[in-house]
């Protein structure tokens, strides 16, 4: 396995929305999510957190080392049943083995951390108890997501469309036609803010150099591979990364989270924003603490 990394990091991600929906509420049918009381937007980590998997899965497909655990259609038993097999045991030997070896449990932990990006990356609770009792261990990631909130508030469109795909064919000799309704945000800004741990990517999952890279470039592209009906313009617009001279950091994060400032170009503009030239993104690197440094990498 790589060397882990030795720096801890802070980063803020930027990325916008046109006339789609960022992130669907199943609660509200699915509507894009809103904080109720302030009117901003919202997403989820767990769904950025997806596309990241997705892009590592297509930009590494095949390569050890690379494999994600959380994936459509792979029952988590599954890839459970592949860390037993490397050390030999299976649902019903694996208990009198751990009494013989006190250091079985971390040797399967060990083997999902370096075949699965994401177990390495956010880190997963691989305990499952359906039919088959599996237990992995629970793995603290280094890398973390914070849920992105939109710079303005939101308002949110419902939008009434006619179909021509009739479900029945008993509706099909009554009419041509159906109405659906789509939802979206004319424009959004979102922002994102993550960290990234270097003391528990050494003493954990082993989070090295090269997956740090994967991971700025899978930000980067975070939308590109992922275009629908629904998030048909969404990109990324900035991605600011703040690399600290140690692995324990050199200043707390929110003083480097304040450092970075969104605002309308124009103060006095009237109505709301409906592209991203229309903002300005500033990045005080003056009051950034000593041993801390400003990466740019959009």
């Amino acid at each position: 396995m790589a060397e882990a990394i030795k720096n801890r990091y802070e980063f803020v991600v930027l990325f916008d929305v046109e006339n789609g929906n960022p992130n669907g509420d199943p609660d509200a049918g699915n509507m894009p999510r809103i904080d109720p009381e302030t009117g901003y937007g919202l997403v989820t980590d767990v769904c950025l957190k997806r596309k990241i998997r997705n892009y590592v899965e297509t930009a590494r497909e095949g390569v050890e080392g690379y494999r994600i655990y959380i994936k459509d259609g792979v029952p988590l038993n599954r890839s459970d049943a592949e860390g037993y097999a490397y050390v030999g045991v299976n649902e019903k030997t694996v208990k009198e083995a751990k009494k013989k070896d006190a250091a079985l449990d971390a040797r399967i932990r060990d083997f999902m951390c370096r075949n699965f990006f994401d177990v390495r990356t956010f880190g997963a609770v691989m305990t499952t108890y359906v039919k088959a009792a599996l237990n992995c261990g629970q793995v603290r990631g280094p890398v973390q997501l914070g849920f992105a909130r939109s710079v303005e508030p939101i308002v949110p469109q419902e939008m009434t469309i006619t179909r021509v795909a009739i479900t029945t064919e008993a509706d099909a000799e009554k009419k041509g036609t159906e109405m659906g309704r789509k939802y979206i945000v004319p424009y959004g800004l979102y922002r994102c803010e993550g960290f990234v741990s270097a003391n528990l990517a050494r003493k954990v999952t082993g989070f090295s150099e090269e997956d740090l890279s994967l991971l700025w470039e899978a930000i980067v592209n975070l939308f590109e591979h992922d275009h629908s009906a629904a998030r048909g313009k969404m990109a990324v617009r900035e991605l600011i990364v703040f690399r600290h001279a140690s692995e324990l950091g050199n200043a707390p994060s929110y003083r480097l989270f304040d450092a970075v400032t969104v605002r309308r170009k124009d103060p006095a503009a009237k109505g709301p924003a409906r592209s991203y030239q229309e903002y300005e993104v500033r990045v005080d690197e003056e009051a950034l603490p000593e041993g801390v440094t400003c990466i740019r990498m959009i």
